[in-house]
């Protein structure tokens, strides 16, 4: 017997990726990131992991290997995206397109049983898929590589919109066949906004210390399937303080129908019978604080609340964010929904190192 593998989460964020994966058994051994605010709540989500914060631009394998305390199985994660975002300026002298060839720099020296890295779709189009080759040009030739693969956590049984460009990859010495058909077998219908979200709308608040707000759900009756997987035994979350709009925009958003956009902030009204538009993720302190266009929730003249958005995007009602909305959200918009991630590594984890004797947390 093996015992658990080891696992490593770079670029980790606040871990919505880490979410699927310790859910699927495979407890990330440590994570790595540059930035202090947007993972301020991964040890509280994640306490059997441990976090390094650094530049993995000057990390080696050697490095990881030596905080991991020995040979790491499996690497993953989410290089920044925002310098090949569709909607973003794609500036080619942007610094933050060199970290998608670090994280493959460091999965040749890490070698471990299998990698997945995640990004935006952009990184697929034309005058990006020399950067992407190029990457990819450094993953040593024992892989077998899926992808790049467009995969919407929709498709997947989320409630929100969000194609993201992924590539699987696994050394078929160490892990058993995966292909594309089986991530199409996995695929469920889409959750809608009702389904995610309508059983918030009972939630009373207990208090508010000055950063967390705690509420209690007390609406009766079952809830729906996937409202029940994300919310605690005992009703409680945060996150759900309500933005206050001046009159003006209150009037405004009174007059978007489901579906519809409003004119001047060109907010997106949601639909109960659809899902959530991606959520992105706005920018930090150091690229100018810009806060992301948050939808209209589909009755309430108001943007949605924290709250609303994580469960939009598969994060349970026990996960903490940051105190403040625009930390949070961008906590929210910068992950992989951990319902896309489960998928993806509940798959893996039922391939890796079969006659081996790992064994999985979960068990």
């Amino acid at each position: 017997m093996q015992g658990v593998p080891k696992i490593i989460d770079l670029f980790c964020g606040c871990g919505g990726f880490s979410l699927g994966a310790e859910a699927s058994g495979l407890v990330p051994t440590a994570a790595f990131d540059i930035d202090p605010i947007l993972t301020s709540s991964f040890l509280v989500n994640h306490p059997k992991s441990r976090l390094i914060l650094t530049d993995l631009s000057k990390a080696t394998g050697a490095d990881i290997i030596q905080v991991a305390g020995g040979q790491v199985d499996g690497v993953f994660g989410g290089p920044p995206c925002q310098a090949f975002s569709a909607i973003g300026h794609r500036h080619v002298d942007d610094p933050r397109r060199t970290l998608l060839g670090h994280f493959f720099r460091l999965i040749s020296e890490l070698k471990p049983s299998f990698f997945v890295m995640e990004n935006v779709t952009g990184l697929g189009y034309s005058n990006t898929r020399r950067v992407l080759n190029e990457a990819l040009s450094l993953i040593p030739s024992r892989y077998n590589v899926l992808g790049p693969l467009v995969l919407d956590s929709a498709d997947f049984g989320a409630a929100t919109r969000r194609p993201r460009l992924f590539i699987i990859g696994y050394d078929p010495a160490r892990c058993d066949n995966l292909t594309e058909a089986d991530i199409e077998t996995r695929k469920q219908k889409p959750t809608t906004v009702r389904a995610a979200i309508s059983d918030l709308a009972t939630a009373v608040q207990l208090h508010d210390d000055g950063e967390y707000d705690q509420w209690k759900i007390c609406q009766r009756g079952r809830p729906s399937s996937y409202a029940a997987c994300l919310r605690n035994k005992d009703g409680t979350f945060t996150g759900h303080r309500r933005t206050v709009h001046s009159p003006e925009v209150i009037k405004r958003f009174k007059k978007v129908e489901q579906g519809g956009i409003e004119t001047v902030g060109r907010h997106p009204r949601l639909s109960w019978h659809g899902q959530c538009p991606t959520l992105r993720a706005g920018t930090g302190n150091d690229r100018g604080s810009f806060q992301s266009v948050r939808p209209l929730h589909p009755d309430e003249p108001r943007v949605i609340t924290v709250r609303e958005g994580a469960r939009l995007q598969g994060f349970p009602d026990g996960f903490r964010f940051h105190p403040a909305v625009w930390h949070s959200f961008r906590m929210i918009g910068n992950s992989v929904s951990p319902i896309l991630s489960k998928m993806i590594f509940s798959l893996i984890a039922s391939r890796i190192e079969t006659g081996r004797g790992f064994r999985l947390a979960a068990e």
